[in-house]
This record gives structure tokens, C-alpha cells and sequence, in this order.
């Protein structure tokens, strides 16, 4: 009877909508801390064990679209509000979103903190490159944090490892080909860009990477950059921009795209940038 009014009240507890520091609480059997993954320097990174009878990368009908707050002076970042934006549902899978602070380290662990809530079987990140013209599907992520301003605490890392004992690269798990090409179909400018940049858009792509393949979960992941919406460049001089709504159906699109096909498409296709 104790133990059962024990498992009563922890049940009744609510659960933290951040995440604690590492050593400050246990995790439940089958999560993986963030922090013990890659959050602290210098640290190994062990895989967790997976859910016994409930794979959260297998059949789950979530896709996790994740986007940005405000940086660098701005007052609006359309990868937050592409988000609030999205239908409740696409092609079938439920979508939930998150909003993600531009904070190195910190970001990571929200976004991971939303994997463990959501279990999604995709997650996408989107996020702002001013200065783009089309909507970049990143093919890569690099292992490197190199930040031309600080971010939204105050910290610019400048050569440091995301992770000190992680690859130093990885691939999108989702078909970044099939996505460009399904963006453009919705009549939206998109390309297959090589080069996610070193700020903290890159790594939230990296981290989210690398806590999927540490943790062992299925979930396949990506990130796709946006160009300035066309509020931000009323004061801008010969800067590209794009509408919120069309955005929107590019992202709208993609999403579709990367639960439709598990395969990329065999094109050649990529920028520079």
C-alpha cells in the first residue's frame, strides 16, 4: 500500500517544462539526459537503452517541427511563426512544435527535452539565414561552433566542438532531395544547401543528430534554413525576403515530402551555401 500511494504521488507530480541540471534528478527507465549525452565537455556519450515494447522511433505518428526566438536585434523570427502557422496535421502524422532559445548548449537540450515528450518518428528544425533568397534543405551538419555574434545569453564560442567525442559531421536522416523538389512543386524557391553555417542553427542540427544516434532512437532528422520575412527588410536596402505564407507551404510541403518518402530521390542537385 506505501509503495502504491508512493507511485500515486510521483505520478501526480507535473512534469518540468525545462530541463534540470544533470545529477539533479533521475531519469526515467529508457531516457536519455540530455546533459550526459553531449552537454558536458570532455564527457563520453553513452547510448541509452531504448523503451522495452515501445520503440519511440517505430510507428509513431508525430513529426516535431522546431523553430527559433528572436536574435541579433530582431523583433520576429519566421521560423517560430512558420511554426505556429503549420496544420495540426500532415499527411497523416500529428504535428507539435517547439520553440527554441537561440542559446548554444541550451538548445539542444530543449529540443531533446520535446523528443523524449513527443517520441516523433521526424523532427525538423527551421531557422533564419537573412541575407538567403529560397528555403535551404541542409544536407550536413559540422562539429564545430564558430559564432560571428553571441547569442541570446551573451556566449560566442569560437572553434569549439559541439560535442568533444562526436563524428565530425553529420548527414539529414531525411530525403533532403525529395524535400527540395517538393518545396519548388508547391511554387516556392528551395535548393539542397551544403552548409548549415556554425552558428546555433547548426548546432541544433548537429545536437539533435547526434542525440538521436547516441540515444539509439529511429526518429530521422533535418533542418531546413528561411530566408528574412518581408516585415524585416522594410528597413533593409537589396535584401531578399519571402512571405510568411509562402514559407509556410514550403515547409508544409517538405514536411509531407520527408514522411512520404523514406528514401531520397536519385537527382544531383546542392549550393554552396
Amino acid at each position: 500500500m506505501h509503495r502504491r500511494r508512493s507511485r500515486e504521488r510521483r505520478a501526480e507530480k507535473p512534469r518540468a517544462s525545462a530541463p534540470a541540471p544533470a545529477g539533479k534528478r533521475r531519469p526515467r527507465e529508457g531516457a536519455v539526459v540530455p546533459n550526459e549525452l553531449l552537454l558536458s565537455k570532455g564527457k563520453e556519450v553513452h547510448p541509452g537503452r531504448r523503451n522495452r515494447g515501445n520503440d519511440p522511433g517505430s510507428g509513431n505518428d508525430v513529426v516535431l517541427v522546431t523553430g527559433f526566438d528572436c536574435f541579433g536585434g530582431e523583433t520576429l523570427n519566421p521560423s517560430w511563426e512558420i511554426c505556429k502557422r503549420l496544420p495540426r496535421e500532415i499527411a497523416g502524422l500529428r504535428v507539435e512544435t517547439c520553440l527554441v532559445p537561440c542559446e548554444f548548449r541550451r538548445a539542444i537540450e530543449v529540443v531533446a527535452e520535446a523528443i523524449e515528450r513527443h517520441r516523433p518518428s521526424i523532427v525538423l528544425s527551421v531557422g533564419l539565414a537573412g541575407g538567403r533568397s529560397r528555403l535551404g534543405v541542409e544536407r550536413v551538419a559540422i562539429n564545430i561552433d564558430d559564432a560571428r555574434i553571441p547569442d541570446n545569453s551573451g556566449a560566442q564560442p569560437v572553434d569549439e566542438a559541439i560535442a568533444s567525442n562526436g563524428p565530425p559531421a553529420y548527414f539529414a536522416t531525411v530525403p533532403v532531395k525529395a524535400m527540395a523538389r517538393a518545396i519548388r512543386a508547391a511554387g516556392i524557391p528551395a535548393e539542397v544547401s551544403n552548409s548549415a553555417g556554425t552558428y546555433v542553427c547548426n548546432h541544433v542540427m548537429y545536437g539533435v543528430l547526434h542525440f538521436l544516434a547516441a540515444s539509439g532512437r529511429k526518429a530521422r532528422a533535418g533542418f531546413i534554413h528561411v530566408p528574412y520575412a518581408e516585415s524585416q527588410v522594410l528597413d533593409k536596402r537589396d535584401v531578399p525576403a519571402m512571405s510568411l505564407e509562402s514559407m509556410t507551404n514550403g515547409i508544409r510541403a517538405a514536411v509531407a515530402a520527408a514522411i512520404e518518402n523514406r528514401h531520397d530521390i536519385g537527382v544531383t542537385e546542392g549550393a554552396l551555401d
